[in-house]
């Protein structure tokens, strides 16, 4: 077999592990795709001897994220709120447990948070606490010694967990709670809508569409305002999906949805929403990607 053969089906297996770093690094499978071709493409013209390809392919794409996170940052003119590339399921044949096995469980709700992250901070916290790899290698990605890649990390870590709520995992609580959460919005049923609201709840939107600001809203009874007077007319357009591994539900066409919007539960109340408005494009899980 020549070697461009050999790499080529080497760097084939590797392909999913990538995107999944790729994909949590930049928010955006368009991205993180287009990150694990260029990983292919130094692959390719490297002459190094390789004794562990996973390694070194992540290093690779841990490097190629890295420069994008940074450029995002170094353009003025980018507000660049919050442009994820939601991951969605809706057919409703679809087993729910599988999707959320299948999404891996990379919830919106976090990609808001790792928005907000320096980009070494989210490389380190990535690379270390999602994938598992030593500070020694994400010290050699980044620029820093393992002490400072292991403090990056650890800052990191805080902002993660201050910034994201405990969610229920199970599907079927999920449904039920997004299904009446419809059903109030549907009916204009305020009490209805607060009933399932979380009073601490956090609603997030973020536009697809780069340089429009994302509104934040906070507290049942302002959110439950809000969706009366903006989400009401659309709720009847809006159908249970999966997003990211978690139920959500998708508005308008299909295709091209006006809105997708993901929902965390807990203690079967609604803690936290997430509506990318006009995503810019989504993915469904039987697609391969």
């Amino acid at each position: 077999m020549e070697r461009r053969e050999w790499l080529a089906r080497a760097f084939e297996e590797q392909r999913p592990h990538l995107r999944a770093v790729a994909y949590r690094m930049l928010g955006s499978l368009t991205e993180a795709d287009d990150a694990v071709q260029e990983s292919w493409l130094r692959l390719d013209r490297s002459e190094d001897t390789i004794d562990d390809f996973r390694a070194w392919l992540t290093t690779v794409v841990g490097r190629i994220c890295l420069d994008v996170l940074r450029a995002r940052r170094a353009r003025p003119d980018d507000i660049r709120p919050w442009v994820p590339e939601p991951i969605v399921s809706d057919d409703p044949s679809d087993d729910p447990e599988e999707q959320a096995m299948a999404a891996d469980s990379v919830s919106l709700a976090l990609l808001v948070v790792l928005e907000r992250l320096r980009p070494a901070e989210r490389v380190a916290f990535v690379l270390h606490d999602v994938f598992d790899m030593p500070f020694d290698d994400i010290g050699r990605i980044v620029g820093r010694s393992a002490v400072a890649t292991r403090q990056l990390a650890s800052r990191a870590r805080r902002s993660v967990r201050g910034g994201t709520l405990p969610a229920e995992t199970d599907i079927r609580v999920q449904r039920r709670v997004v299904d009446a959460f419809l059903a109030a919005s549907r009916s204009g049923d305020f009490e209805a809508l607060l009933e399932v609201l979380d009073p601490d709840v956090i609603f997030h939107v973020g536009s697809g569409r780069r340089g429009t600001p994302s509104v934040t809203v906070t507290g049942a009874r302002p959110v439950a305002e809000r969706i009366m007077s903006r989400g009401s007319p659309l709720a009847p357009l809006a159908r249970l999906a999966t997003v990211n591994g978690s139920v959500g539900a998708i508005v308008g066409d299909p295709e091209h949805p006006i809105a997708v919007v993901a929902f965390t539960v807990s203690n079967d109340r609604i803690v936290a929403i997430d509506l990318v408005a006009n995503p810019p494009s989504i993915r469904r899980l039987d697609t391969n990607g």
